[in-house]
């Protein structure tokens, strides 16, 4: 089988296709054919040792894969050759092939390709954890969502209006304001591009506050970080809930003062280690994402695509903070 591995510390260019043997699922195991793997933001550090994770090289990037189970390893039950399925790994998605425990596999429905499973797990999962556990999202409350047009940001544009909340979008150019409407976005702001100077921080800070009104924004989710994180916290409303989720714009310091002044809450959304100390609460949401997803409520939204050998390419289009919607990589 084929593999795009990272080799050595860097960007995108410095992965290479490999040939490698065909795996060998173990007790407990799928062998998957990849037909689609899903870019993330994660795959742009992973490769960098920028995240928190740092695979033992060589390994493939690509944590979010939808294929067809080619073998069974020993214990497997409730699975067959041929099933359709949809599996978050770690890494190693990248590949014509992967070992994936069963036990943490979803059934891609047959009506539904595999390009938008692979697309659907990490952002809609991360985004009904931030907004639901994190941000006690309600029905009539403003959610200001940075990023409106991205993979996570998408998603919290289509969860919040599912859940019946008044949506703002704020984006970065007028080509991802209109998919931010596409996703149901009530409002669309486009901000400009940082860094920013004092007075102009607080000119954005005056722009939030004019596009979400008077009573502030109740959740403000945030994938961008950097010089757009403290011009969007001015804007919460009194007990609000700050939500971050992301820092592809750099990493911010907020002044604590206006925590103290908005009565605020400033939350870390990691899906990942939520999944993990709750199983069961996880499995909760994802019921519920296939239900909205069934419903019409939410769609992965694929803008772009991939093949095998280019996958350094989808990493680094990601990177450059290009990406609308979701990116995937396809095997065939």
């Amino acid at each position: 089988m084929k593999a795009l591995l990272s080799h050595t510390v860097g960007g995108p260019e410095t992965l290479e296709l490999t040939e490698l043997p065909d795996p060998v699922p173990g007790e407990g195991q799928l062998l998957v054919r990849v037909k689609a793997c899903a870019i993330n933001y994660p795959d742009v550090l992973v490769i960098e040792d920028k995240y928190q994770f740092r695979p033992e090289r060589p390994f493939a990037p690509g944590g979010e894969i939808a294929g067809v189970v080619e073998a069974l390893g020993e214990g497997v039950e409730g699975w067959s050759q041929g099933d359709r399925v949809i599996a978050m790994v770690r890494n190693g998605g990248l590949a014509e092939k992967i070992l994936v425990d069963a036990g943490a596999t979803l059934p891609l429905p047959p009506e539904r390709s595999f390009e938008e499973g692979s697309a659907l797990i990490l952002t809609y999962a991360t985004s009904i954890h931030a907004l639901v556990d994190r941000g006690r999202l309600e029905a009539g409350q403003t959610l200001l969502v940075l990023g409106a047009a991205g993979g996570v940001g998408r998603a919290a544009v289509e969860l919040g209006k599912a859940f019946g909340a008044r949506v703002i979008g704020a984006v970065s150019s007028e080509e991802k304001a209109e998919a931010a409407r596409e996703a149901g976005a009530d409002e669309v702001f486009v901000y400009p591009s940082g860094p920013f100077d004092r007075d102009q921080s607080k000119a954005l800070a005056q722009a939030f506050k004019d596009v979400v009104g008077p009573g502030g924004a109740d959740v403000i989710y945030d994938p961008v970080g950097g010089d757009y994180a403290e011009p969007a916290l001015r804007s919460i409303a009194w007990e609000g809930r700050y939500l971050v989720v992301g820092f592809p714009a750099g990493i911010p310091k907020l002044p604590l003062n206006l925590t103290l002044l908005k009565s605020c809450d400033v939350c870390g959304v990691f899906w990942g280690g939520y999944a993990g100390r709750d199983p069961e609460g996880n499995a909760a949401h994802i019921r519920t994402l296939f239900r909205l997803w069934q419903e019409g409520k939410i769609a992965p939204k694929v803008s772009r695509t991939w093949p095998l050998e280019q996958g350094g390419d989808a990493i680094a289009h990601m990177a450059a903070r290009k990406a609308v919607g979701k990116l995937v990589v396809t095997m065939d």
